[in-house]
């Protein structure tokens, strides 16, 4: 879904992420307001890396990005994954901005975490079964969080929790089954370009998130929300919902 800020605002984005999880907008042209825009749509979460307006600006930082956890702050590739899967509950609101575009590659990379489940379901129901078993992955570390890759939410949804880095550990139970989760989120890999003040909004409990890598001084401008509880926006998705997937 693509939303008109200038018509929409935060309720445009909102029916967005309600349905479809995701919302793209653009005509971003400051970061006053962008700050706008996300409070307006929930409660603006500070990250480790933001500043004291809650924006993260990710961008090539050099050596910074050899740290593990700070790869963002690179100009490699960043593998798909969900932001902060390592605390007990992670921000439900990504929102991203683009500043400078790359010389060269920067594709954001997006992938539904429910077309994924329902092709695991469809294809790999075993596999299915073993990501949703709790305690199978430690994420963040071994002060992170024991949980799985689809957990149950309110109202019978499903919402994901996913990382493919060094700061993830899965039980011998799963870890048989991870090639298969690799395959089925490659090929729902969506790629595409933003330019500046353009954006996006996904639900973080049901989108993976990642780029390729670039060349050239790209930067992009991130927030984490909390939506307004006006708004209605669920967690994660509803399985009974879910359409068989051909592979």
């Amino acid at each position: 879904m693509f939303v008109d800020l200038q018509q929409d605002w935060a309720a445009g984005v909102a029916a967005g992420l309600a349905t479809d999880g995701i919302a793209r907008f653009d005509r971003i042209s400051s970061r006053a307001q962008l700050v706008t825009l996300g409070a307006s749509l929930g409660r603006i979460i500070p990250h480790r890396d933001s500043d004291g307006d809650g924006i993260t600006t990710l961008e090539n930082r050099g050596s910074i990005a050899q740290r593990m956890g700070f790869e963002g702050f690179g100009a490699g590739a960043l593998s798909p994954h969900t932001d902060r899967s390592g605390v007990t509950e992670p921000p439900a609101l990504l929102m991203v901005v683009c500043g400078r575009r790359a010389a060269s590659g920067g594709e954001c990379i997006a992938i539904d975490g429910r077309s994924v489940y329902a092709d695991l379901m469809l294809n790999e129901p075993e596999a299915a079964q073993a990501f949703s078993q709790p305690r199978t992955a430690l994420f963040g570390g071994a002060a992170g969080y024991l949980g799985s890759v689809f957990e149950q939410a309110k109202g019978g949804r499903i919402r994901v929790r996913y990382r493919r880095d060094a700061l993830v550990k899965f039980s011998p139970d799963v870890t048989r089954w991870l090639p298969v989760l690799d395959e089925t989120v490659e090929r729902h890999t969506l790629r595409f370009m933003l330019d500046p003040g353009q954006g996006y909004v996904m639900h973080n409990h049901r989108w993976l998130h990642g780029r390729t890598a670039f060349t050239g001084d790209r930067a992009m401008h991130r927030l984490s929300l909390d939506p307004h509880p006006e708004f209605a926006i669920p967690s994660g998705f509803d399985v009974s919902s879910i359409a068989a997937v051909p592979r």
